[in-house]
């Protein structure tokens, strides 16, 4: 996958390379890349979206992802917002 931080991707494309995927939280996902050592961290932001928030290796995983579990429903929030005024401005 070409990862890069705030790419929002489909959720097929985010699991397209996963050995597994952990979603602890409401809608935070830890995708891990086993073939290079790399957990990939997204969150849906849609039925079918997952916006890319980072990549950490095995060590620093679990403070990325514990960084980001107070921001999930400001981050969803921001998307929605985005969203209604794109819809808008197509009207």
């Amino acid at each position: 996958m070409d990862y890069r931080q705030g790419k929002i991707v489909s959720k097929e494309e985010f699991l397209q390379n996963s050995s597994y995927v952990k979603e602890e939280y409401e809608g935070l996902l830890v995708g891990a890349d086993v073939a290079s050592g790399i957990y990939n961290i997204g969150l849906e932001i849609g039925e079918n979206k997952v916006l890319l928030l980072a990549q950490a290796d095995e060590g620093s995983v679990h403070q990325k992802y514990h960084e980001l579990v107070p921001r999930i429903a400001e981050i969803q929030d921001m998307y929605a917002k985005e969203a209604c005024l794109e819809v808008d401005r197509l009207l």
